[in-house]
């Protein structure tokens, strides 16, 4: 048996490795990269329930448009009254909280719990959310 202890953690250390070659200086490369790796970690975390593609059924709502967005109103989804109830929009900032304890900061929400610490792996995730609203 082979033991593999970094294999959970090689995507995103390359991508955060990636994210600090790039200088200030190079603020379009450095955001092309942060949106690159977001979406690749979306895919290996969040898109089991989630769909950033109107046309794609998931589990979870919506993620297009998602910043920006009140909580707990994409139409045609079965939120819970926590999330329903909560009277936020979606920032980056409420999506780090979210990523990082989603069942403290919206205490009664039916998602299980998230548990993205990694404020990089946080910040990767946001600007790829970010950047559908670009399109």
């Amino acid at each position: 048996m082979r033991a593999r202890p970094f294999r959970r953690l090689a995507a995103p250390l390359t991508f955060a490795a990636l994210a600090a070659l790039c200088a200030p200086a190079q603020a379009d490369t450095y955001q092309t990269v942060k949106v690159a790796a977001g979406k690749m970690l979306f895919d290996a975390t969040c898109h089991r329930c989630h769909s950033v593609e109107a046309d794609k059924k998931s589990y979870g709502p919506l993620l297009d448009g998602v910043v920006g967005r009140r909580a707990g109103t994409f139409e045609g989804y079965p939120y819970s009254d926590a999330l329903k109830g909560a009277g936020f929009v979606w920032t980056p900032g409420a999506l780090k909280a979210w990523m990082e304890a989603n069942d403290e900061f919206v205490p009664g929400t039916k998602m299980r719990h998230v548990g993205i610490t990694d404020p990089t792996v946080q910040e990767f995730i946001v600007a790829y959310l970010e950047s559908l609203l670009a399109k």
